[in-house]
């Protein structure tokens, strides 16, 4: 039986279109990268897709690849038979293969070694893998999410990431951008983690003042949505009226409220992305009209639909 659908909280455009993207991806047996900052809500968004497609009776199963040595990422990704090497005792069974015809998460794939890139970039072109220490060829049935942090372009640039490996893996690709540069999900996220996480300190009544959601909206958040969570639940043990002040929340989370500055000033990037979203639209995703209408080549605009997940 699947498990119920993650929430994915989205009113800003920029949320919208994330969700967009992965209704479109989710029933689609294809490697998907999902980047972006850390706390931005890439594991989430790799669950949902997971239940929203037709693989939701199946596993989902995921490794961190930054967490783990080395070996034990290969051990946990491939399995490995008995004698393998020192300290197996008995056949182990790898995600690849508990995984099924589910899905396999690998968070922050950047952190893969070498040598193990190498391993996964043969198991993504044919399908196939073995468990360490066994000469019997296994087929890989689960789709395989990869989510990371890091910008993987500058590392194939630098040599720490196979290039062979980034294009298999970001065949479909879903940026996920920073809380600051989706300000109208910041009140809903509030308040959604305002009603789960109430009941659990015994606070079930509290409410967040409107002087308090506004310096939570002019917050520029560098630890994303994970750190909005963080300050809603630091305020709710710290507070000591059910009315959530200004004050109750961490002094990082709300200094920036006086600031006359306007909390929906966008990027040149948050602009350059919308301004070739809607021409793509407006176009039906010609091309080349769309590059003459936006003043520049061809090539330049694959890139950047490459580059913000105009897919």
């Amino acid at each position: 039986m699947s498990n119920p659908r993650p929430e994915w909280i989205a009113e800003d455009p920029a949320s919208l279109r994330v969700l967009e993207i992965a209704s479109k991806v989710a029933a689609a047996s294809t490697t998907l990268l999902i980047t972006g900052e850390s706390g931005t809500g890439k594991d989430q968004l790799a669950r949902w897709i997971h239940e929203s497609g037709p693989r939701r009776v199946a596993p989902l199963l995921k490794i961190d690849c930054a967490s783990l040595p080395p070996e034990l990422v290969e051990s946990e990704l491939f399995g490995y038979e008995r004698g393998a090497f020192t300290g197996a005792d008995s056949r182990k069974l790898g995600r690849l293969e508990l995984a099924a015809d589910g899905t396999l998460v690998l968070d922050e794939v950047a952190a893969l070694a070498p040598a193990i890139q190498a391993k996964l970039l043969r198991v993504l072109e044919e399908r196939k893998f073995e468990r360490l220490g066994s000469a019997e060829t296994l087929q890989m049935e689960a789709r395989l999410i990869a989510l990371t942090n890091a910008d993987l372009e500058r590392d194939v640039r630098a040599g720490y990431f196979r290039e062979d490996l980034y294009f298999r893996l970001s065949v479909l690709t879903i940026p996920i951008p920073p809380l600051r540069e989706r300000p109208r999900d910041i009140r809903p996220l509030a308040e959604y983690f305002l009603r789960r996480l109430a009941p659990v300190h015994g606070r079930a009544e509290a409410q967040i003042e409107t002087h308090a959601l506004q310096a939570l909206e002019a917050c520029a958040w560098p630890g994303n949505i994970r750190e909005l969570k963080n300050a809603l639940e630091h305020a709710l043990i710290f507070a000591k009226h059910s009315k959530l002040s200004r004050e109750d929340f961490p002094a990082a989370c709300v200094q920036s409220a006086g600031s006359q500055i306007p909390s929906n000033l966008r990027s040149l990037e948050q602009i350059e992305k919308e301004a070739v979203r809607m021409t793509l639209e407006a176009t039906h995703y010609k091309i080349a009209r769309s590059a003459e209408i936006l003043g520049i080549s061809r090539k330049t605009l694959l890139q950047k639909r490459k580059k913000y997940g105009l897919v």
